[in-house]
């Protein structure tokens, strides 16, 4: 038989407790701990192991998953371990800063454990299928001695030895989903405003998203290399657009920022002698005043 590898889970919020769930349910040993014992309740209930406190269930395997609420969370808890780590192979999936992943790495480092940091992408009730995105960085002999435990939770990309790139990927991608939506809302504030059907557009844009994944793909290529085609027709041309854009959102009340921006970064681009290239040599701009 085929012998599964014994976990810790350190938090027990909702993310926490999917995920002690999931390995009791494939055949891990699991032990758990939380701050309120209580939350371990369930997972006694399942099979669990319940530790008495942090250093306990650290010292109880070889594979210790740390998953609390926040950076600060984390901070208290890994101040009342140091040595119990010693040798052990502690994967955090708390969201946090890259700086703040490889200031754990080399914590970990100084007191003889490997560090590997973590960013989930899905939702409690995802663990254990393929749409669970795990992206992991840090030590990669850790990574990869308890690579299974990760595939039975879900979909796994290793980014590098440097522990702070996976926090990197997380932030970014949750970046780009809040951007988005955010200028989702106030478009729909627009077409409400004009007494237009809401739900009717938002399928409309549903349907379009998808054509997004080159023009994505092309950004990406043009800012790596620094070469800007017209990737949406050029500056010139849009800019031309832009003042429509800015003057039909004033007229319901709808916010302007962000198109006021735009116009500002492309009447700049454009001055500077890049009117024929497109959207994406915008970048070249960010960061400056």
């Amino acid at each position: 038989m085929e012998t599964k590898t014994r976990v810790t889970v350190i938090g027990l919020g909702e993310m926490g407790s999917a995920i002690a769930k999931a390995l009791l349910d494939r055949g891990h040993s699991t032990t758990v701990w939380n701050r309120t014992a209580s939350k371990a309740d369930p997972l006694a209930a399942a099979g669990a192991e319940v530790a008495h406190t942090a250093a306990d269930a650290v010292a109880a395997s070889p594979l210790v998953i740390v998953c609390l609420l926040d950076s600060g969370a984390v901070d208290a808890v890994v101040g009342t371990l140091d040595a119990a780590v010693e040798g052990k192979v502690i994967v955090n999936v708390t969201s946090g800063s890259p700086a703040q992943a490889r200031s754990n790495a080399e914590w970990a480092r100084t007191r003889g454990a490997k560090y590997v940091d973590g960013g989930i992408l899905g939702d409690p009730s995802d663990v254990g299928r393929p749409n669970f995105l795990l992206s992991f960085s840090g030590d990669r002999d850790g990574f990869d001695a308890h690579r299974e435990v990760w595939e039975d939770l879900g979909t796994l990309t290793y980014y590098g030895e440097d522990a702070g790139l996976a926090a990197v990927e997380f932030l970014a991608q949750v970046a780009v989903g809040y951007e988005f939506l955010l200028g989702l809302l106030h478009t729909f504030a627009l077409v409400k405003a004009e007494g237009a059907d809401v739900e009717g557009f938002a399928d409309r844009v549903a349907g379009s998203v998808g054509g997004y994944v080159p023009l994505v793909q092309a950004f990406g290529t043009a800012v790596a290399s620094g070469e800007y085609g017209p990737d949406l027709g050029s500056l010139t041309v849009q800019a031309a657009l832009m003042d429509d854009l800015i003057s039909h959102r004033e007229s319901l009340g709808v916010d302007t920022l962000r198109m006021r921006e735009v116009k500002r970064l492309m009447d700049r681009r454009i001055a500077d002698g890049h009117g024929d290239e497109g959207f994406s040599s915008l970048f070249e701009l960010l960061g400056h005043a």
